[in-house]
Parts: structure tokens; C-alpha cells; sequence
């Protein structure tokens, strides 16, 4: 009941319940840090406490924020358009070989979010999960080619309408800890949250080889509204 009403209070507030457990744990130390600055004594050791519980609570509630967004799609029956699944900037686009999903040449995409992007991640068609496997891996660099096949990670097979899409919530080297509560069988729908990354990192897409790419490298791109690709 108590998280419950947590979570809500939470949405109210613009945040995401997918962070409420370390927003409540920041609140804590953040009390703590402020009841100690006006404790002290020492004006220095008062200072450092309370920019330090300022810097805490202000960075975790710009990374746990969860702005409301309209799919490009929505209202225009276009369910062929691929929707990004994170905000951030993408630095992969190319072909290659999907072997877990796809099982075929696919373009891949990769969208690194850095520390101040919204962080909740969302789908990027309406579809049923087909397929979704939780991978342990490493730690490297999000912004490592390599993290997409290395790092830990949460792959998320949909199917839509016969057509195949995997996309990928990918950890780094900061970026621990992936949330991602799915599994085979689910609906989504396009623009729907569907987890996140704390704190970071990237999430990676594959499409089918006919896909019409429409964003470009080095694009910025926001989760739940900028279309990456149509299907035929």
C-alpha cells in the first residue's frame, strides 16, 4: 500500500516509479546531510554538507524524470513507424547480423544517453513480446562498439504483425543496474515505458534489412517521439 502510494506520488511529481526506491533512499541521506550541516559547528564542514545533499537531490530528480510524450504515430494510423525507445544520441547505424531474434542481416541503431537525457526507456512499436532474454556481461564503456555484444544487458524480441524488431537495454561502466520488467507474452504498445537504466548507458535496436531509415549519426533523439525508421 505505502509503495503504492509512493509510486503515485511520484507520477504526480513528473518522476518515474521506476526510481522511486533510490529517490527515497537520496531523501534519507539528504536529511541526514542537512540535519548534520545545521549540527555543526565548523562553517566549512556545513557548506560542503549541504551543496553536497543539494547536488544529490537535484541530479536524481533531473535523472529520474519522466515527461509525458506522444508517439509521432498516434492518431495517424501509421503503426509501420519505429519510435525510439531512448532519448540520447545515436552513434551506431549500420548492418550487420542478428542472430538471437532476427536470425538475419538487420540494421542496428544504438542510442547512448548520457547523464542528464531522460532515462526511462519506452517501445518503440506495438507488439507482442516474442522473445526476451536477461544476458550477464561486462561493464565496459557504453560508448564502446563492442558493449552491444559484451556488457550486460536485457533484449526485448516484439512482434509486430508478423514482423520481427529486438531491441536492447545495454549497462555501462557507470550504468549498473537495468530495469525491465517484461516478459514473453506481454502487449506493448508504441510509446509505452517499459523499463530503464540507472544510471545510463545505451539501448540498441535491430530492424529488418528493408526498414526506411530516417534519422542519421550523431542525431539527438527522444524516447517515445522521434521516428527512427518506417517498416514496409
Amino acid at each position: 500500500m505505502a509503495h503504492n502510494l509512493l509510486i503515485s506520488g511520484a507520477t504526480v511529481l513528473g518522476l518515474t516509479k521506476f526510481g522511486v526506491d533510490v529517490l527515497i533512499a537520496v531523501a534519507v541521506i539528504a536529511v541526514l546531510f542537512f540535519g548534520l550541516a545545521i549540527w555543526t559547528d565548523e562553517t566549512w564542514l556545513r557548506v560542503v554538507l549541504a551543496v553536497v545533499a543539494t547536488f544529490l537531490v537535484v541530479f536524481s530528480l533531473n535523472f529520474f524524470r519522466d515527461p509525458d510524450r506522444t508517439p509521432a504515430s498516434a492518431g495517424r494510423g501509421l503503426d509501420s513507424l519505429v519510435i525510439s525507445p531512448a532519448d540520447g544520441r545515436i552513434v551506431i547505424l549500420k548492418e550487420t547480423d542478428e542472430p538471437n531474434y532476427l536470425h538475419s542481416r538487420a540494421w542496428l541503431i544504438s542510442i547512448f544517453m548520457s547523464p542528464l537525457d531522460v532515462h526511462v526507456n519506452r517501445a518503440p512499436m506495438t507488439g507482442v513480446v516474442e522473445y526476451f532474454k536477461y544476458i550477464k556481461g561486462e561493464f565496459i564503456k557504453a560508448s564502446e562498439e563492442s558493449s552491444t555484444h559484451r556488457n550486460e544487458r536485457a533484449m526485448i524480441g516484439l512482434n509486430v504483425h508478423g514482423r520481427r524488431i529486438l531491441f536492447s537495454q545495454v549497462a555501462g561502466y557507470i550504468a549498473r543496474r537495468i530495469v525491465c520488467p517484461v516478459k514473453v507474452g506481454d502487449t506493448l504498445r508504441v510509446g509505452e515505458r517499459f523499463g530503464m537504466i540507472k544510471f545510463g548507458s545505451r539501448v540498441d535496436i535491430w530492424l529488418p534489412l528493408d526498414a526506411r531509415i530516417l534519422v542519421k549519426m550523431g542525431q539527438t533523439v527522444r524516447a517515445g517521439e522521434t521516428v527512427l525508421a518506417e517498416l514496409p
